[in-house]
């Protein structure tokens, strides 16, 4: 695996949001790549033969693209490239070997009105590594904030979540949400306080191994009688970053994406980080 944060640039202000987020990411050692792919396909019309012309304007624009975002980026080191390909299929063939992707939440293509891009959706859903959706607010301040259901997939966000809160010097707060239900949930009942004291204990014993790799980490664990999305898309209000597994417990199996990361994707009021397994 390269040790490297790869940007999807297409010249949008949401992409360059994205590489904002990964030049101050790269700081903890990581190189940096933006990539802007030209899908030709999108330009053809019925197959007919295009003159070289028309490729070199696709490149021209795509250097252009490139070179606005590489003035943001400051003093990091930065690689580029600019290859003939389909965006996601791009994307995803770097994810094999990236430590992180980073995309705006949506794009030049996207439709408006739409919350985030099908290329962000679409990655999220197929990548090999994290994938950054970056959306809302400037990542300043705040904790790290991570969800925890216990299926391998929040297993694996729990690990990166430590990580990113360790490298941003940052609390990490652990939020695992009680119900799925989709109709709103009566008041607690009198036995809900046993309930609360044994999911705090069974939270503790997930986090316990990570907390000791990780003890400059100040970790605050949070259980509540709500539904994960409605949970989580509330403290991105003061997060940073929310970290989520791609699919959790609950939902259809064979669901690439889960509705919880998808509603975070596009509706966080922060940048979400989705964790596939590898």
């Amino acid at each position: 695996m390269a040790d490297e944060i790869v940007v999807g640039v297409d010249g949008s202000a949401a992409a360059l949001d994205a590489v904002r987020w990964a030049a101050e990411a790269v700081r903890r050692k990581v190189a940096l790549r933006l990539v802007h792919a030209t899908d030709i396909t999108s330009g053809l019309d019925g197959g007919l033969p295009m003159p070289q012309s028309f490729f070199d304007e696709l490149d021209r624009a795509g250097q252009e693209f490139l070179a606005d975002a590489v003035r943001l980026t400051g003093e990091v080191p930065v690689s580029t490239e600019t290859p003939f390909a389909p965006a996601v299929a791009l994307l995803l063939e770097r994810s094999r070997t990236a430590r992180m992707l980073a995309l705006g939440s949506s794009g030049r293509s996207g439709l408006t009105g739409m919350l985030a891009g099908s290329t962000a959706v679409s990655v999220a859903a197929h990548a090999s590594c994290p994938v950054a959706v970056v959306r809302g607010r400037p990542a300043t301040g705040g904790p790290v904030v991570v969800g925890v259901d216990g299926s391998p997939t929040s297993e694996e966000a729990l690990s990166v979540a430590f990580d990113e809160a360790a490298w941003r010097a940052v609390p990490l707060i652990a939020v695992h949400a009680w119900s799925d239900a989709k109709v709103a949930l009566p008041a607690p009942d009198p036995g809900w306080a046993e309930v609360e004291r044994d999911q705090l204990r069974l939270l503790a014993e997930r986090l316990a191994g990570r907390r000791e790799r990780y003890p400059d980490v100040r970790v605050e664990r949070v259980v509540v009688r709500d539904r994960p999305r409605d949970e989580l898309l509330a403290r991105s209000r003061d997060a940073q970053l929310v970290v989520v597994g791609s699919r959790g417990r609950g939902g259809f199996r064979g669901l690439l994406l889960g509705s919880t990361s998808q509603a975070l994707i596009h509706q966080a009021e922060c940048p979400v980080l989705v964790v596939r397994p590898r």
